[in-house]
């Protein structure tokens, strides 16, 4: 999977853990929780969706660094190698 694709489907999961955001661009330099507006909550449920959909583990610790949509693309895609 390249990293273009990898992104739309983490967009994908936003868009179902956040239908609100339903239409709004998101790229890599969205922060998540001002520019997207996805809250404490919100973020959380998408993390743990995106756990579940790649089989893969992000640290709760590495959880306040993912600031961008770039940030977690960039951590899934880490896991996935």
């Amino acid at each position: 999977m390249t990293h273009e694709q990898l992104k739309s489907e983490i967009i994908d999961v936003i868009y179902e853990c956040v239908p609100e955001l339903e239409g709004t661009v998101l790229d890599e330099d969205t922060v998540i929780n001002t520019d997207a507006a996805i809250d404490s909550m919100g973020f959380t449920l998408v993390i743990c969706r995106l756990e579940a959909k790649y089989d893969v583990r992000i640290p709760n610790r590495q959880w306040q660094k993912l600031q961008t949509l770039g940030d977690v693309v960039d951590a899934i895609e880490t896991r996935l190698r």
